[in-house]
């Protein structure tokens, strides 16, 4: 069983990896489009969950919310997400009058929190067009992914203290270490090869990013835990649903981006 799930997250792998990498790389309206496509299914998903929880969310509403989200990062100027968050906060509220009592103020929160949540995403777009953002998205991107499998097999192998048994009872602490060991690792190899990056600081920022990673996962496992489900959706073969592959890069996108913005940009 164990090898028949490794080998559909290999080939899950197989296909998605290349598609993200070619989109990464021409960036512009190609990136923004499989953003919006991501956010899309994710926004579905987290409706789902929504709704096991007694709310009822407007998918349409919702939907609408994360376009709009991913429509103002693609305009960005300066102060995002600002305005798109009151564009979207005004729609909910006016929804709440114009569908009283069918749609609720306790609906709007939740689309709102899951609007929010998985417009993270957007920075991925962000951080592309940053200077040397080709860099600083890959970085994210290999780093996330790092800390991810990084935990996955150290917590399998020698996984034995649970580090949050309440959230995700699978997760050790000898995977946290693996995970954070697997990002520091991919910031040390991209100081090497990107010579004029600041070493001290993208190692910073590598271990800041494996915290995140981690606790971007452990934050969907509460989602899920609340909502009553073991993944997200079973859209990914071996991955569950699109949550349970984007939830550590809601976390590392926005970090990356402010901390490049603040600490190394200039």
């Amino acid at each position: 069983m164990v090898n028949v799930l490794l080998a559909q997250r290999i080939i899950s792998a197989l296909i998605g990896i290349p598609l993200v990498v070619v989109a990464v790389w021409f960036g512009g309206i190609p990136l923004i489009l499989l953003i919006g496509l991501i956010i899309v299914l994710g926004l579905r998903e987290i409706n789902e969950m929504l709704t096991k929880l007694g709310l009822k969310p407007s998918l349409w509403l919702t939907l609408a919310g994360g376009l709009i989200m991913t429509a103002g990062s693609y305009l960005y100027i300066d102060g995002y997400p600002g305005p798109t968050i009151t564009i979207i906060l005004f729609m909910y509220l006016l929804a709440t009058v114009a569908l009283y009592p069918r749609y609720s103020l306790l609906d709007s929160a939740g689309a709102m929190m899951g609007v929010l949540y998985v417009g993270l995403l957007n920075y991925f777009y962000l951080l592309r067009m940053m200077p040397d953002g080709w860099i600083w998205l890959i970085f994210t991107l290999t780093a996330t992914w790092g800390t991810d499998t990084a935990a996955y097999f150290v917590g399998t192998l020698f996984g034995k203290r649970r580090i949050a048994p309440a959230l995700s009872p699978k997760k050790t602490v000898e995977g946290a270490i693996g995970g954070f060991a697997g990002s520091i690792l991919v910031a040390a190899v991209f100081s090497v090869i990107y010579k004029f990056l600041p070493m001290s600081k993208v190692l910073v920022l590598g271990l800041c990013l494996g915290a995140a990673a981690q606790v971007g996962d452990l934050l969907e496992s509460a989602f899920k835990r609340q909502a009553g489900v073991k993944d997200s959706s079973d859209l990914i073969p071996g991955h569950g649903g699109i949550m349970d592959r984007i939830d550590s890069m809601l976390f590392t996108a926005p970090l990356v981006y402010y901390f490049v913005l603040l600490f190394i940009g200039n």
